[in-house]
């Protein structure tokens, strides 16, 4: 069968799009071309056992780790405690304490014995020829702050705890009385450990996604080219076709299984009943999905491109290193600037750190209603430059074999 070439000056062609086809084959359109790559590509991952098994991993991990937090958080009973008569009105107005009142001190020292309450509110005095009194001298600092006298200008304290061995400090934390506090630069309010746990969560979801994935793509590249298979998809398609096909490819993957966990979060935080916490995540979660899109896209070119420079799988981590410290800065950046504002607006614009960074500022409120459009846009034009000059790296290097390719003999082509 004769053959015919189309050559790579031929008008619409570029480095990399020289190719050979069947004389009288129907030329396939790019579009096409790149779709039969990413179901390729799709296809592979979906058959192997091993991606299967460690994405039910994960979610399952992720599941556990909600409901568990959950359901940890809504059993922790609150402080037992039992008072009598005289010292019920110390109890009333204080939240996070379980009052089971008793009629006499007796009973109440009873029940601290049995351990059915963690301690008793008795009048102060009361105890003070028993064995338990807080008054001996081994009782530690916060029992003594309940009988100790107050300082000059305040009033006596009525009444005072009973313990059984140990100070109760979280029912001595709650009946103490806290000054007024007057803030001179008063922050933004908002619990900082759960903006920390966020933040974590962004990173380490963009993190192990673009690593999988981008990991996956280099190998692939590394692999046809070690193998002569690129040679033969070249005789149908073009360089950059076939870059464009594994970046969707693998893309779509990513996409679904941020999907996944997106729903997979939802779920759980739902049925332990943490619906206000889904509800303050809503947004910043709906922005990190679209932030996520351009900037995975933006890092699986990069794989793509800077594998493709050379020709054994022994050289791919050394090749690729560059983009993983790009993808892994964010992620500590967030580990150790988490309360720094100047630090995470910054983030939040650079188009490597912008799907975590801006993603945290919205849901801290930090951000106002441009931002995430400019820091968007920014990232759009980072991804559509990288991807133009990736894929000249990619198709000029592709069908060098045997040593490394100079990232600027791949550039000049």
């Amino acid at each position: 069968m004769s053959t015919q070439t189309t050559p790579s000056h031929a008008a619409g062609a570029g480095p990399g799009s020289t190719r050979i086809r069947p004389s009288g084959a129907l030329p396939r359109s790019a579009a096409r071309s790149t779709w039969l790559v990413a179901r390729r590509e799709i296809t592979m991952r979906l058959r192997s056992k091993a991606f299967l098994i460690s994405t039910g991993i994960l979610m399952l991990a992720i599941l556990a780790s909600i409901i568990v937090g959950g359901l940890l958080s809504a059993t922790s009973s609150a402080p037992k405690v039992a008072v009598v008569s005289g010292t019920s009105a110390v109890v009333d107005g204080v939240q996070g304490l379980d009052v089971t009142q008793v009629e006499s001190v007796e009973a109440a020292e009873q029940l601290v014995r049995d351990e059915t309450v963690d301690a008793a509110i008795v009048p102060r005095g009361s105890m003070t020829d028993t064995t338990g009194s807080t008054d001996a001298t081994d009782a530690t600092d916060a029992t003594d702050a309940t009988t100790q006298s107050p300082p000059p200008g305040q009033p006596a304290l009525d009444y005072e705890v009973a313990a059984l061995s140990e100070a109760p400090t979280s029912v001595v934390s709650l009946l103490s009385v806290a000054p007024q506090v007057h803030l001179l630069e008063p922050g933004d309010d908002g619990d900082g450990l759960l903006s920390y746990i966020i933040g974590i969560a962004f990173g380490i979801v963009f993190f192990m996604s673009a690593i999988t994935f981008g990991s996956t793509i280099a190998q692939s590249v590394v692999e046809e080219k070690q193998t002569r298979v690129v040679e033969i998809l070249l005789s149908t398609i073009t360089a950059r076709e076939l870059m464009a096909g594994k970046v969707l490819g693998n893309s779509i993957l990513a996409f679904g299984q941020i999907a996944v966990i997106a729903v997979i979060s939802a779920l759980g935080l739902t049925i332990t009943g943490q619906s206000a916490l889904l509800g303050a995540l809503g947004a910043a979660i709906a922005w990190f999905v679209v932030f996520f899109v351009f900037g995975f896209v933006l890092l699986a070119a990069l794989y793509a491109a800077t594998a493709a420079l050379v020709s054994r799988q022994e050289d791919v981590g050394s090749v690729t290193s560059p983009v993983t410290m790009l993808v892994m800065i964010p992620y500590f950046l967030v580990i150790f600037f988490n309360s720094n504002e100047t630090v995470m607006a910054v983030m939040s614009y650079v188009p490597f750190s912008a799907p975590v960074g801006m993603p945290l500022r919205l849901f801290l409120g930090d951000a106002e209603w441009w931002e995430p459009l400019l820091s968007l846009a920014i990232l759009a034009l980072t991804t559509a430059v990288v991807i133009a000059v990736g894929s000249r790296i990619y198709a000029n290097s592709l069908l060098r074999t045997g040593a490394r390719v100079k990232l600027r003999d791949a550039l000049r082509g």
